[in-house]
Formats: C-alpha cells, sequence, structure tokens
C-alpha cells in the first residue's frame, strides 16, 4: 500500500468542502423553496422533500447507493473512493449546516438562476480534483467507458432532461420545468467558464503575403510568438504564408490591429481556444502559467 500524499488530501478535502458548501448553497438555499428540480439526483431529492418532506442530503446519498454499486468496478478504486468521500461531505453539509441558515424564499426565476450558478461553481471545484458528487455523473462515466462512442453531452442532457420534466407532475404547473431548465443552462454555463474558460484565449490565423513582417509586429505589440506556415490559396494558386498566434482575450485586438499594419490586405481569422497550454499560459499538469 502507497504512502498518503497528505498535501494532496489537504488539497482534495479543502476543495470538497468549498465545492460542497457551494453546491449546497446552490441546492437548499435556492433550489429547496423554488418550485422546480434541478438535474441529477439533487433533483429527484427536491421532489421526494417537496412531496413527502424527506431530507435532501440523506435522500441524494440513498438514491446514488444503488449507483455506486452498478458502477464501481467500471469507474475504478481512485475516482470511486474520492467520490465516496465527497458525496458524504457534500450531503452532510446539504442536512446538517445549511437548515441553520434562512433559505431563500423570493422569486423563483432569481432561485432558479443562483442556484445553478452556485451549483455550477461548486461542481467545477470538485471536478478539478479529479472526483465527482456521484449520481448521474456515475452513469454517464461508465456508459462512456463502456461505449465511447456515446456523446457526454446528449446523455448528461437526456437524463437531467427527464429529471427537471418529472417537476412538472410533482410541483403542479409546468412553470417548475421552465425553472429548472434555467438553473440546469445557468449551471453548465459557470462550470464552462470555471473550468475551461480560466485557460481559454484566442487562436488568430493571418493569411498573408508578409507573414515574416507581421509575425513581428504581433511580437512587438503583445510579446508572442507565432508559427510560420506556408499555405497556397485554391483559387489564385498563389503561395501564402499564415501566421498563427494564440493570444489572451484581451490581446485579441492589438493582434488583429497589428497584421492590418503591415499587410492591409491580410485575411484575418479568429477562432476560439478553449483552453490554450504552454509557455505563456497555463502549464499542463498545474493551472498556473509556464514560463
Amino acid at each position: 500500500m502507497g504512502r498518503v500524499n497528505w498535501k494532496e488530501l489537504a488539497t482534495d478535502l479543502a476543495f470538497d468542502l468549498a465545492g460542497s458548501l457551494l453546491y449546497g448553497a446552490g441546492v437548499y438555499t435556492f433550489a429547496l423553496k423554488g418550485g422546480f428540480a434541478t438535474g441529477g439526483v439533487s433533483g429527484l431529492a427536491l421532489i421526494f422533500n417537496y412531496l413527502w418532506g424527506l431530507p435532501v442530503g440523506a435522500m441524494s446519498l440513498g438514491l446514488n447507493l444503488p449507483l455506486v454499486l452498478l458502477t464501481w468496478r467500471t469507474l475504478g478504486r481512485g475516482f470511486f473512493l474520492k467520490s465516496l468521500r465527497t458525496m458524504v461531505i457534500s450531503n452532510l453539509v446539504i442536512d446538517l449546516l445549511f437548515p441553520l441558515f434562512p433559505v431563500y424564499e423570493g422569486s423563483r426565476l432569481l432561485a432558479a438562476g443562483f442556484s445553478g450558478v452556485l451549483m455550477g461553481a461548486g461542481l467545477s471545484l470538485i471536478y478539478m480534483r479529479g472526483s465527482s458528487t456521484g449520481g448521474s455523473d456515475f452513469v454517464i462515466h461508465a456508459a462512456k467507458r463502456k461505449a465511447p462512442h456515446i456523446s457526454f453531452g446528449s446523455l448528461s442532457l437526456a437524463i437531467d432532461a427527464s429529471i427537471i420534466l418529472l417537476g412538472i407532475p410533482a410541483f403542479g404547473d409546468i412553470d417548475a420545468a421552465l425553472y429548472g431548465m434555467v438553473s440546469a443552462f445557468a449551471l453548465t454555463i459557470v462550470m464552462d467558464k470555471i473550468i475551461y474558460g480560466a485557460g481559454s484565449g484566442k487562436l488568430v490565423l493571418v493569411i498573408t503575403t508578409e507573414g515574416q513582417a507581421v509575425s513581428r509586429a504581433i511580437d512587438k505589440a503583445v510579446e508572442r510568438g507565432s508559427t510560420l506556415v506556408d499555405v497556397t490559396g485554391s483559387y489564385s494558386g498563389l503561395p501564402r504564408r499564415m501566421v498563427m498566434c494564440a493570444c489572451s482575450n484581451n490581446e485579441v485586438f492589438k493582434v488583429r490591429q497589428a497584421a492590418y499594419r503591415v499587410d492591409p490586405g491580410a485575411l484575418v481569422m479568429i477562432c476560439e481556444a478553449s483552453e490554450v497550454f504552454g509557455e505563456g499560459f497555463r502549464a499542463p499538469e498545474g493551472g498556473e502559467k509556464a514560463g
């Protein structure tokens, strides 16, 4: 048995606790009295709480148990143990800590928005440490390992949509499903921004006859290196240079400006780059700037 990495364990626990606090606030403080179901097992737990007054955390844990038993061999011991610890912490926080504080009982729209934002932020912290809150995550990860061709997003959407739609008969109005969708949308946006947005940027492609000069102008403007690629126009058949430059979102205007100063006839394409790793951006293993 390997030695315990206490620093790694302490970091995991800190992320678990912070993520559980944010996630619990989204579920308990905002969604509980909002009259709608969020996606996943927590959505089912909210429905059971509304119908029969059952504790949200305990119900989430109870609903997770059969999923754990069905998928733990497929998911692997490491991911399973990490997720089990996260599930216990998050559900204890929901049932023991948050009942000590008041819940939000105002606008259902605001409740849906804030529940999604807080849940998304909490789940992002948990996912960053290679863990999970269980539920549909277990089913999706297990399905992906058994059938890699299945779309993760489509499967997740199908599961969440089914649970959100259960809110219509449970809460007695169609608005329950609409607010559930608002919450799920906010959750997805926040998770994408936190997990991918921190390392996102732009990829600028410049097709020009002045490749070296454009590259130097970009370096002078934003101190970014570029890659030069020889290309040929399919219509004209003439040789060109393509300048590829990865830059941050707030540098893209200066890069474009530098290219057009050198070659007003250049073709400039600006593409989204979900994550950029390497010198001047994020280190592959950490998430801090390299170089």
